[in-house]
Formats: C-alpha cells, sequence, structure tokens
C-alpha cells in the first residue's frame, strides 16, 4: 500500500478522500482516528501554508504542489511528538517551497520576456484580505516582485518573520540557520525590502477611486487624463510567458505607457475585480479572463502596472482563492 493510499490526499478544497482500512478493524479505527486528527490540524492552517508558499514561489501551482509534499510529510508525523502545530507545518511548507524556489528560479532564466507572479482572484469582503492590510500588502503584485529581488533564503526569513511572525527558532530549523544568522539575515532582508516596497500603503476606497477614473481614462483612450493619473517614471511589464503578444521589455515613461494603454482601451472593455488583495482590472473575450492588469500606486500616481497575459497563469481566475495567516 502506497502512502497515498493509507493516509488519503489533501485535495485544493481541503477534503479528503481515500482513506483505506488497515490491519485489523481495531487497528483500522485507530489509524482513522489518527488520520482525521491529522487532517483537522492541516485543514485548519491549509489557508496559511498555501499563502507561505505562495509569498516565496510567485506561483499558485507550485504552491499547491507544496502543500500536497507537506501533507504526506505531515500524515506520517507521530502528532503526540509535535508540540506546536502550527508552527510544525509552516516549517515544513516552507522547506519544500524552498526546495521548489530554487528550480523555479531556473525556470524563470529562460522566461521569455518580464515575469510576472500568478495573481489570485480574492474575495473583497474576506476579512483575512479586506481588513488585513499588512496581509494583503504582502501578497499584491508590487510586494511578490520586490520579493523577487531577495534571495531564497532571505525571502523565507522575510516573510516567516514579517508577515507570520513566527519566532526566530522555528524560522531557523525552516532555513537550516542558527537562530543567531537568522536575525542577520531578517534585518538585511527588511532593510532590503523597505528600500523598494511601496512608499505607502494605500486604502481600499482611494485605490478604487483612481483605478475606476484610470479604466474610464484608458478605455476613452483620453491622453490627458491617462497623462495626470500615472507617475512620469511609471513602469508598464507584460507577462505574456511566449504564448501570446506580449511586451518583451519593460513599458517606461508616462508618454510610451499612455500610448500602449490607448490603443488598448480601444479594443477591450476593462472589468474591476479584486486581485491579490487589491482592487485590479481585468479584460475578458470569450466570457473567460485574458489579461489581469495590477496596479501600484505611490502618492496617488500610478507608478507600476502589470499585465498578466500567459494562459498558464490564469487558469485559477475562474474562482476566488482563500489566502490567510
Amino acid at each position: 500500500m502506497s502512502e497515498r493510499e493509507h493516509t488519503g490526499d489533501v485535495t485544493a478544497a481541503g477534503d479528503v478522500t481515500d482513506v483505506t482500512d488497515v490491519g485489523n478493524a481495531g487497528h483500522a479505527t485507530d489509524a482513522r482516528d489518527a488520520d482525521r486528527t491529522a487532517t483537522e490540524w492541516f485543514v485548519a492552517h491549509r489557508n496559511l501554508l498555501f499563502t507561505v508558499a505562495y509569498e516565496l514561489l510567485g506561483s499558485a501551482a507550485d504552491a499547491e504542489d507544496v502543500l500536497q509534499e507537506a501533507w504526506l510529510r505531515w500524515a506520517a508525523v507521530d502528532l503526540a511528538t509535535v508540540r506546536e502545530p502550527r508552527a510544525y507545518l509552516v516549517r515544513t511548507a516552507t522547506h519544500q517551497a524552498l526546495t521548489r524556489l530554487r528550480t523555479l528560479r531556473r525556470r524563470k532564466e529562460s522566461h521569455v520576456g518580464p515575469w510576472l507572479p500568478e495573481p489570485l482572484l480574492t474575495a473583497p469582503d474576506v476579512a483575512d484580505v479586506a481588513d488585513d492590510v499588512e496581509l494583503a500588502d504582502s501578497v499584491s503584485m508590487a510586494m511578490l516582485l520586490v520579493l523577487e529581488t531577495l534571495a531564497p533564503t532571505e525571502r523565507a526569513v522575510f516573510v516567516l518573520r514579517e508577515v507570520f511572525d513566527l519566532g526566530y527558532d522555528d524560522i531557523a530549523q525552516a532555513v537550516d540557520k542558527s537562530p543567531a544568522a537568522v536575525r542577520q539575515i531578517a534585518h538585511r532582508a527588511r532593510v532590503h525590502v523597505a528600500a523598494r516596497r511601496p512608499r505607502q500603503v494605500v486604502p481600499a476606497a482611494e485605490t478604487r477611486s483612481a483605478l475606476d477614473a484610470f479604466r474610464r481614462a484608458v478605455e476613452t483612450g483620453d491622453l490627458r487624463s491617462l497623462l495626470d493619473l500615472i507617475a512620469p517614471d511609471v513602469v508598464l511589464l507584460t507577462d505574456g510567458g511566449g504564448a501570446v503578444p506580449a511586451a518583451l521589455a519593460p513599458v517606461v515613461g508616462a508618454a510610451a505607457v499612455a500610448r500602449v494603454l490607448a490603443r488598448l482601451g480601444a479594443a477591450v472593455a476593462l472589468h474591476p475585480a479584486q486581485v491579490n488583495g487589491h482592487p485590479a482590472l481585468t479584460v475578458r473575450r470569450d466570457g473567460t479572463v485574458d489579461t489581469v492588469l495590477a496596479v501600484r500606486l505611490d502618492g496617488g500616481l500610478v507608478t507600476g502596472l502589470y499585465a498578466v497575459r500567459n494562459p498558464a497563469k490564469l487558469s485559477r481566475l475562474d474562482r476566488e482563492t482563500p489566502v490567510g495567516r
């Protein structure tokens, strides 16, 4: 019997299937009870584990694979030896994510054009995202791109400490470093991120208002209004993954970006959406999402635009993805 047949499989929805009796009736009952206990812990922290893996990888598909790997390891653990299941699960998921991150970084090196994170459709009325400004900021497109500039271990330490408030000892076990080394890495990562993250947290209502004005300007091809809304040094990144038309280099500067957006508005309609915890815009063709346009605001102006067109990264846009901590 395989490990998966013995322990069951935790699906994307958190369900457990195919739990098989083993041994005699008494042992089978004990195995099922143990499995349910492990499952309850795992399901209780599933959104947290997914969010940790996603923030480390920028890929929902890879984050789901990490969860499956973490589940297989968790299901084999003697729960009586685990003092803090949450910390243990986070450490396990982090270790698996770091292993996958190194492979993913090699894949990104051969990516055609700019690489952008896989966007997530998030619910605006979910308290974990709508009311937790720090969590929403940590999964934003702008922040995920800042995290991309960190080395893998720095990224893991920063995310676990600053976003999920894990203790230095637990982080040390997750990244195979001493607690003293982790403290140094955490300090270095904080300085690095502080120099690159958005300069201010913009309230959701203000973001939606700015985005509505931006959408109207794009759809009407109003260059003057666009130039009033975007910063002189605005940058547009488009990720087509080599599968669909997209700019192969960043488009820089208000005039160049405004011209691209004006041409876009003449051909499509933009629809409001909640993406990665923030208001965003989507383009639909034949009923499916063709492009996700996330926006970075600094000082009331649009300073970054992130257009994900890569079909491989748009498969989750038909459903909301819960994130949490």
